[in-house]
């Protein structure tokens, strides 16, 4: 059986690695700041993450040109690129194939764990 441990760490790591695209979907809506990022995180995945991890994502999807930084008085608010539009637009349609590679991990480890 899986340790409730492991599986936490695991669901942090799918996190922190598909972040970048859950940011760039939420900014397409509405512009959000860092700290909005981790409220976000936070409100929909019951996960704090560091400030630290968040900038350092958001400064990397600002110098790929994805994002673009507006001034919102005295914090630093993101709003999506052109180029981040059509990231998110290729990202969209690769949809499914992303859910089918998840699905098929789910079903080798399903597989795995039934034949031992």
């Amino acid at each position: 059986m899986i340790s409730s441990n492991f599986l936490e760490k695991l669901r942090e790591r799918v996190l922190k690695n598909f972040m970048d695209i859950l940011v760039l979907k939420e900014i397409e809506e509405h512009p959000l700041s860092g700290y909005d990022v981790i409220g976000l995180v936070h409100r929909k995945f019951g996960t704090l993450i560091s400030s630290g991890t968040v900038y350092s994502m958001v400064y990397s999807l600002e110098r790929e040109g994805l994002i673009q930084v507006v001034s919102n008085q005295r914090k630093r608010v993101y709003v999506l690129s052109e180029k981040g539009k059509q990231n998110i637009e290729a990202i969209t349609k690769a949809d499914k194939e992303i859910q089918n590679f998840i699905k098929n991990i789910s079903l080798v480890n399903a597989a795995n764990s039934t034949s031992t």
